[in-house]
């Protein structure tokens, strides 16, 4: 008997979205206009690569960006969920699949001394180049047009899976814990024994409510939370039944 909790990072595991936070480096803390107005839709990890450049431009250095970023703030109730969670390894495997970078998650993990409570992180390849810039590249390439063109998060949730059948490894459920527009799509190939967790107030909460209003339900079970100490209760429940 295991559970797969498949993590969002930003606005699920962090209180605030880490590409937005790295700004607080920038001269002034703000992009210029010309910059910050080059964003595409459906583009953002070519954004985020020209906005690394400006910080490099303007003599931001990896030393400088990881004390800033190490700054974030956990959701509520989130060091405690995590806390649980890695006393508890034996139970869950646990992933996170997120828009941000390997950079980023790596230093506020590692800050935290969460990194251990999870597997497998499925972000964008970042590293910093020899002149010390920050460079981001798109995690992979995909079809599906539901999604973001650097990560279609359902691919990466189904590839995982067949890897672990691979090895022997099944689950008895899997819990989404998400936030975000682009966790919709992983979220329809859920299950109706799995449970999809988005967080209140938020797109993929609005984007669940929505499909319920037009008939067309998703098939696994959805469970709101606001602060995770909810999402810790129901997996103590989880494991004891």
């Amino acid at each position: 008997m295991k559970f797969l909790l498949v993590f969002d990072f930003d606005h699920t595991i962090i209180d605030e979205n880490s590409d937005s936070w790295i700004v607080k480096c920038a001269p002034d803390n703000k992009l210029p206009n010309e910059l910050r107005n080059s964003y595409r839709p459906g583009h953002w990890t070519e954004y985020m690569g020209r906005v690394f450049a400006y910080l490099g431009d303007n003599g931001i250095k990896e030393d400088e960006m990881k004390r800033t970023m190490t700054t974030i703030p956990f959701t509520a109730g989130m060091v405690d969920l995590l806390g649980f969670i890695g006393k508890n390894k034996e139970l869950f495997d646990c992933i996170i699949v997120s828009d941000s970078n390997t950079v980023f998650i790596d230093w506020i993990l590692k800050a935290a001394d969460f990194h251990k409570v999870f597997d497998e992180v499925f972000t964008n390849p970042a590293a910093f180049s020899s002149t010390g810039y920050l460079t981001v590249q798109n995690f992979h390439a995909h079809h599906c047009a539901k999604c973001p063109k650097n990560l279609c998060k359902r691919q990466v949730l189904k590839e995982f899976l067949d890897k672990q059948l691979e090895r022997g490894v099944s689950y008895t459920q899997i819990v989404y814990i998400g936030d975000g527009g682009n966790d919709l799509c992983p979220v329809m190939f859920l299950k109706k024994d799995d449970v999809a967790m988005p967080r209140q107030g938020y797109t993929l909460e609005r984007k669940i409510s929505q499909l319920a209003q037009d008939l067309s339900p998703v098939e696994c079970s959805v469970l709101v939370w606001s602060s995770a100490t909810e999402i810790m209760s129901y997996l103590k429940v989880l494991i004891k039944e």
